[in-house]
């Protein structure tokens, strides 16, 4: 919005109202962004000249029609500075600001002396997040290593800069174990690589992890499925055995005479059985069907 009001130079009423209200309410933890806010609400309403230099020497009886002018241009932007930032603070905290100050800039300076963070307390915390951030394996390494590289700048807003490699090792040890060949290679390297080059060969890297994953699990699958088939045609070996074996007792003639020990007939119609039983004078018995 603050760019389409600059390049089309309509600065309307409502536009107007629609920037200030577009600056956040001051608290204790968004300075940053308030006054990043407030500094491009002025700049595009072309307010910001008595944040970006100090107060003209004052007129005198001397005093040129340019200087007048510059003055006039410099006190209307400071009026309007202090009217925005104390419509952007909270309202209980207006009273405690010095009646002394009267330019804008000494105005943001003192608020920020009040509510800006201990810059060693900053990068404690930025400097703990950066150490501790792991990732995940999941969604996407380009964005994971932009985000680290995002908190290395914070550090150097704060004048705490770390160099390159000290980031691309950080950035290799936060990995995961899968990819620890890929850490393995690149230490048995001479080369270093810068951030740009680490992150090109670790999207590189991922693509062919989550390759492998997809043939293992392709592999495993089949694997599993040639075992399933090899378990059912064991089982239905198994079945056909027992149905041959209960159709051989089934079947009479199979089992073989049992005195004789002949096969293709029973005892009942076994002839010497019959000849052994005539012998001893047994009587004659039915043979069977």
């Amino acid at each position: 919005m603050f760019y389409w009001l600059y390049l089309n130079s309509a600065i309307t009423p409502a536009n107007i109202t629609a920037s200030i209200n577009s600056i956040p309410m001051l608290n204790g933890t968004n300075f940053k962004s308030w006054q990043e806010n407030l500094l491009i609400v002025l700049g595009v309403m072309d307010l910001d000249l008595a944040l970006r230099i100090d107060s003209p020497t004052p007129l005198n009886d001397q005093s040129t029609s340019d200087q007048k002018r510059d003055m006039e241009r410099w006190e209307r932007s400071n009026r309007m500075c202090m009217m925005i930032m104390k419509k952007a603070i909270p309202e209980a905290f207006r009273g405690t600001m010095s009646e002394k100050i009267t330019t804008a800039k000494e105005f943001l300076t003192d608020i920020e002396k009040r509510f800006v963070k201990s810059e060693k307390a900053e990068i404690g915390t930025i400097l703990t997040n950066l150490i501790s951030i792991r990732y995940k394996g999941k969604g996407n390494i380009r964005e994971y290593i932009m985000e680290m590289y995002h908190l290395a700048s914070k550090l150097k807003a704060l004048k705490l800069e770390l160099t390159e490699d000290l980031l691309v090792h950080l950035v290799l040890i936060s990995l995961p174990t899968q990819f620890n060949q890929f850490k393995v290679s690149y230490n048995c390297q001479k080369e270093t690589w810068s951030l740009n080059e680490l992150i090109s060969h670790c999207v590189q890297e991922e693509e062919r992890l989550k390759q492998d994953k997809t043939e293992s699990a392709h592999l495993t699958s089949t694997s599993k499925d040639k075992g399933m088939k090899r378990k059912k045609d064991k089982e239905a070996a198994t079945l056909a055995n027992k149905r041959k074996q209960q159709q051989k007792q089934d079947d009479p003639e199979s089992t073989g005479c049992f005195f004789c020990k002949a096969t293709g007939h029973v005892k009942k119609n076994c002839t010497n059985y019959h000849a052994w039983r005539a012998k001893k004078g047994l009587p004659e018995l039915p043979k069977a069907k």
